[in-house]
């Protein structure tokens, strides 16, 4: 029998007071034309801080010192079919600051990057990103976040 696996994923969210910087997503084959964070997959033996590290640096061209990253949340998320590849765990770290002017980084894979107030995100936003950012708003966030599971 084969074990059980999970994708694993950092997500930084880049604050400046009350405004989160997005990316509209194109050309990926997921969720195109939806608003996200800076993110993307841990690599086989890489940590996730240094994920979110390096996600960051490859999507909006800014360097973050590992020690600047405050963890959010942790979300245990499923498509429920079955598929590995929808079985995830995504880290959520937020940080205010970074070395270096935030700016379009993948023209391939994003067709726009804008600050934006938490109570005033664009339309659309990756669903399980938006949830974590009305937390990251109201404040009320839990630690580990499970979704998409019956029990």
């Amino acid at each position: 029998m084969e074990r059980f696996q999970v994708v694993p994923a950092a997500y930084v969210v880049l604050r400046r007071g009350n405004e989160v910087l997005m990316l509209l997503r194109a050309n990926t084959g997921y969720m195109d034309g939806y608003w996200a964070v800076p993110a993307g997959h841990v690599e086989q033996g890489e940590s996730v801080l240094a994920a979110a590290r390096r996600e960051v640096l490859e999507e909006v061209g800014v360097e973050i010192d590992p020690a600047d990253l405050v963890p959010l949340t942790a979300m245990h998320r499923t498509g429920g079919n079955g598929e590995w590849i929808d079985e995830r765990v995504d880290f959520f770290f937020t940080t205010t600051r970074w070395t270096g002017e935030p700016r379009s980084m993948e023209a391939d894979k994003a067709d726009g990057l804008a600050w934006y107030p938490l109570d005033q995100l664009p339309d659309p936003v990756v669903p399980h990103e938006a949830w974590v950012l009305e937390g990251v708003r109201t404040g009320n966030l839990p630690p580990v976040i499970a979704q998409g599971f019956t029990d």
